[in-house]
């Protein structure tokens, strides 16, 4: 998850689709003192510790701790938040060199320090999760404190997106007093320092936050509380929307439930339709025998039907993908269409065939039923008639909740299987480095040593993002080649919310991640 420069330009919502005349989610509105403000999502957090998630978890911890850099409202780029300033102290872009806030503390009073950040980013690191964000710390050397104020990261390479990972909630910062060096916090307590804190939390149910007294940073909130709540399904959670049993619905709109809301609305409803740089890929496994053939993984790029998956599962509320950096960002390409062009079994079969392979192949795809909104499972079973009906392949479709689908993944128990990608950051780069090495977020290795060794270590000593599109276009050519990863479809965003609430465009960053804080109920029209 990661962008940057002219490419960390809003991707928040940014086109409204109103469904009440005369307001809309956009308005200028005062808070009021109705209670908190219930935010809605189908996308539980899987750990409340920082150290154990790169995932949709980090919705929570941007609320409840803080980073030395996020985004304040309209922000592009990282700008201090826990930090006082910020930069780069040499050209290489070697030594990054950031200033704490005077009086900064925990929301248990506790001081927060620079051995705080220190020991927060150490641990990140020596716990090294297999679900955790260590990988997005690869150009770190070693982190020095200077006095109780000031942090200096020594990199090992240079690396121009290295503000860009300490603004992201991976780099969230916890307090050493509670959170164990060498393991990740099991029971469900939070010790940040951020706007709100975690009052009460109920596993997969709710969160309920309330306003942080000691935080001190850029967020100006507009609320004194907010609840999430956790749904498993887009249909139950856009009932409670019209039950009035929550304010907003962030993450997880099916797609009937996106063009119900479009053709007849609600009096009292409205909706946000907008940009966004979330994508779905398909991840093929080196260690299975068929899959790691490249023979077969191109035959189902050349058999795969975008334009269908998007129009007949997605009714067109997605888009098609044909590189794994969506479009938006600087160094997109269409690699895969180039390549591959509209679908075709009579090329697909040549591909087989002129590998050896003349036989009906077998391939098991696995998809999580809890992650990627309800159509997932839909998806699945069109690729399954796409393929099958192919006469190229047989396939078996699994599935499992999350939780115990990352464990299936990180075992490399799953011969294909489906993933979904947020961004950590608003850069290409986010979209290629963290899916290549020997460890990434896949838990699949995957070694490219032409991008990890040459392409990424010279973009990144460019802090113009502009002057790296060929390293970038160059990389996304070899993921072509290689074709270990397919991007199928680019998300939008899509808010939907009481006509009351105000504030949800500005309530996404870059990382198109909700700064509950931005929310707030109009009090005049």
């Amino acid at each position: 998850m990661f962008k940057r420069n002219r490419f960390l330009r809003r991707v928040a919502a940014i086109a409204s689709i109103s469904l009440v005349a005369g307001c809309g989610l956009l308005s200028d509105g005062n808070s009021g003192n109705k209670g908190p403000i219930v935010v809605g999502t189908t996308s539980a957090p899987s750990t409340l510790d920082p150290a154990g998630a790169w995932d949709g978890s980090w919705e929570l911890f941007r609320n409840i701790y803080q980073t030395l850099l996020a985004y304040p409202n309209g922000a592009t780029t990282p700008q201090p938040d826990a930090a006082e300033n910020c930069s780069f102290t040499d050209a290489a872009s070697r030594t990054y060199r950031c200033k704490l806030r005077a009086g900064l503390k925990f929301a248990d009073g506790d001081p927060l320090s620079a051995k705080a950040v220190r020991y927060s980013i150490e641990r990140i690191r020596t716990i090294n999760a297999p679900s955790g964000p260590a990988g997005l710390l690869g150009s770190l050397d070693h982190v020095e404190t200077v006095g109780d104020r000031e942090v200096v990261f020594h990199l090992n390479q240079s690396d121009a997106t290295f503000p860009f990972v300490l603004a992201t909630p991976a780099m969230s910062i916890v307090d050493p007093d509670d959170y164990p060096a060498n393991s990740l916090r099991k029971d469900d307590q939070v010790f940040g320092s951020g706007p709100y804190k975690l009052q009460s939390y109920q596993e997969d149910d709710q969160a309920v936050l309330v306003r942080n007294d000691h935080y001190e940073g850029f967020a100006q909130r507009q609320n004194d509380a907010v609840t999430i709540r956790y749904f498993q399904d887009s249909s139950t959670m856009v009932k409670a929307l019209r039950d009035k049993k929550i304010d907003v619905t962030y993450r997880g709109l099916a797609a009937d439930d996106i063009l119900a809301l479009q053709r007849h609305g609600n009096t009292d409803l409205q909706l946000v339709d907008g940009a966004g740089t979330d994508i779905s890929y398909l991840v093929f496994n080196p260690k299975d025998p068929w899959a790691k053939q490249p023979a077969v993984r191109k035959a189902i790029a050349q058999i795969v039907d975008r334009g269908a998956i998007a129009h007949k599962v997605y009714k067109d509320t997605v888009d098609p993908l044909y590189s794994m950096v969506p479009k938006g960002l600087t160094g997109h390409t269409t690699s895969f269409f180039d390549d591959f062009g509209d679908p075709s079994v009579p090329k697909a079969r040549k591909i087989l065939t002129d590998a050896g392979i003349t036989k009906r192949i077998p391939l098991t795809f696995w998809y999580t039923t809890d992650r990627y909104g309800s159509e997932t499972a839909l998806m699945f079973r069109e690729l399954k008639q796409e393929l099958e009906g192919s006469g190229l392949f047989t396939i078996t479709l699994k599935s499992r909740p999350w939780k115990t689908y990352v464990v299936g993944y990180q075992k490399g128990e799953y011969p294909v299987f489906g993933r979904g990608w947020f961004p950590d950051f608003p850069d290409a780069d986010n979209f290629i480095a963290p899916f290549v090495g020997e460890k990434n977020a896949l838990g699949t290795p995957y070694p490219s040593k032409e991008i990890t060794t040459v392409l990424l270590p010279r973009s990144r000593s460019q802090s113009d993002r502009a002057r790296v599109v060929k390293d970038l276009e160059s990389a996304q050519q070899i993921l072509v080649n290689d074709a270990r990863l397919l991007p199928l479809w680019q998300g939008r965003q899509y808010v939907a919310a009481s006509d009351d609430i105000s504030g949800g465009e500005q309530a996404l960053d870059p990382s198109t991640i909700m700064m509950m804080w931005e929310l707030h109920r109009k009090t005049s029209w």
